[in-house]
């Protein structure tokens, strides 16, 4: 299938994804922080960059995107249908890094949820309230946002 975008175009519109400070992400900052939690963002030395990091309550926040983080079973995603074997291998690989750093994180004795962009989308006060929930409990990890 030939490409429908121009290599120009589409290396302008990826080149406008950012990794860090996305909506959703801001979404889950401002919520949290209306609620009295304080955090710190992106914090450094951490495996796997944590979005948030809680240190009063050892907690580590990641806000991952549907799509880049391979969330199977999610409208959200799916992989592209020109250059297959790439995406394929792109997402398969975040996925690999992802659970290497939530294995790091848990070993170093984190607490460590995982909300997921579906879960924003569907209902932002409910997974904010969630998030807020776990933050609380003894719970070791969670993960906000199962396929509907």
């Amino acid at each position: 299938m030939p490409e429908k975008i121009s290599s120009e175009t589409r290396s302008r519109m990826m080149s406008g994804i950012r990794g860090t400070n996305t909506k959703p992400e801001r979404l889950v900052r401002s919520g949290l922080h209306a609620l009295g939690f304080r955090f710190v963002l992106h914090r450094r030395g951490l495996p796997g960059r944590p979005d948030l990091v809680l240190p009063k309550w050892s907690t580590a926040v990641f806000v991952h995107g549907c799509f880049w983080h391979g969330h199977a079973g999610c409208p959200y995603y799916r992989i592209p249908k020109t250059r297959t074997e790439f995406w394929t291998e792109k997402i398969a690989g975040n996925i690999r890094r992802d659970a290497a750093a939530i294995e790091a994180l848990r070993a170093c004795g984190w607490r460590v949820a995982v909300v997921w962009e579906c879960a924003l989308r569907r209902d932002p006060r409910q997974a904010i309230a969630d998030l807020a929930q776990f933050i609380g409990s003894d719970e070791e990890s969670t993960e906000i946002g199962q396929p509907a």
